[in-house]
């Protein structure tokens, strides 16, 4: 059956480019407070009635054209032993983080069906919840330099010291872990699609913070390796990091269906120098969505312009949502694209 985000995706044709923004069923809507006020982030995640009604609010109050998943990118790390905590205005953290190989081999690796079941519980409600809508669910997963900087950092980082360490001065025991990491990762999302996502997407959020050999070495190989061991037949993998706009020729390389980009670049440019069948998603500002409206559909049309007649466009963010960005804005930009018509 044909689909608008899915076609998008896999570079056909469409009457006008699909849009869904990361972050979509995040902190900007008060629908999604009225839920967090009465749990904690991990309880959100976990209970998979709440992860689906917290899913479903873009569907529902933005009609987006695709859902993706209500999770966190650090179950995979929780899944090995990661003692994970949440903090409000602190972030999520690590009481036990990862410095040397000993702690590297504490990890444990186990299966995705049995450690992240309550993922394909909420996957399987999810579906079930969409069908009336027929819109795709996005399935994802973190790519494991990112989660990785989360374990040996112990928290969120804004310069990554200690994971750079490892890099730089124990590469043997980095590789040890981005290894596992890989592997969970790998078996994560063919559990999801297992479950019945209609697509994936790697997110890879700090992978700006490196070097260009670092990035090839930490970060490229390990995503190579998990997009190789994926079941996806007739399910688009979306590659997304920070720092696209200058890593997406070696991305393109891992064979991703789709490459998100972020707002660093000129789009058309960009895909112009990627293979004919890889996707691009992007690129837009979110920043903009503070502007007024009029400017808002001015930039929204500029891009769209950008890219008419290109198949394989997905409009969505260059990073994701805000937690302050105006509702009624995000939602006059969503109906703006909805209106355009290639």
């Amino acid at each position: 059956m044909s689909n608008l985000f899915i076609d998008a995706a896999f570079s056909r044709p469409t009457e006008r480019p699909p849009v869904w923004m990361m972050r979509q069923a995040g902190r900007f809507m008060k629908e999604y407070w009225e839920i967090k006020n009465k749990y904690s982030f991990l309880e959100m995640c976990k209970t998979p009635e709440i992860a689906a009604d917290v899913t479903m609010l873009p569907v529902d109050l933005l009609g987006i054209d695709a859902a993706i998943l209500f999770s966190d990118i650090l179950v995979t790390a929780e899944a090995m032993g990661g003692q994970l905590s949440f903090e409000q205005g602190v972030g999520p953290q690590f009481a036990n983080p990862v410095r040397t190989l000993k702690d590297v081999e504490a990890l444990d690796v186990p299966p995705a069906k049995e450690s992240l079941k309550y993922v394909a519980d909420a996957i399987k409600i999810i579906k079930e919840r969409l069908a009336p809508h027929k819109t795709p669910l996005i399935g994802f997963a973190g790519a494991p330099f990112t989660v990785m900087s989360y374990l040996v950092e112990g928290k969120s980082s804004k310069d990554f010291k200690q994971t750079k360490l490892m890099l730089h001065n124990d590469p043997e025991t980095a590789k040890a872990l981005l290894s596992k990491l890989a592997v969970i990762t790998a078996d994560y999302l063919n559990m999801q699609i297992e479950a019945g996502v209609d697509a994936i997407q790697i997110f890879d959020s700090w992978a700006q913070a490196l070097a260009w050999d670092d990035y090839k070495e930490f970060s490229h190989y390990y995503i190579t390796e998990i997009i190789s061991k994926l079941n996806r037949k007739d399910i688009p993998v979306i590659s997304f990091c920070k720092g696209s706009s200058v890593f997406a020729p070696l991305m393109a390389e891992a064979k991703p269906d789709v490459i998100s980009i972020d707002w660093n670049v000129d789009l058309l440019d960009i895909k112009n120098r990627l293979p004919s069948n890889i996707a691009v998603q992007g690129n837009f500002d979110p920043h903009i969505l503070y502007a007024d409206k009029k400017v808002i559909k001015e930039r929204v049309l500029r891009l769209l312009e950008r890219m008419r007649g290109e198949n394989g466009f997905i409009f969505n963010l260059g990073h994701g949502i805000m937690p302050d960005l105006p509702f009624d804005n995000v939602k006059y930009a969503i109906e703006v694209i909805k209106e355009f018509k290639y």
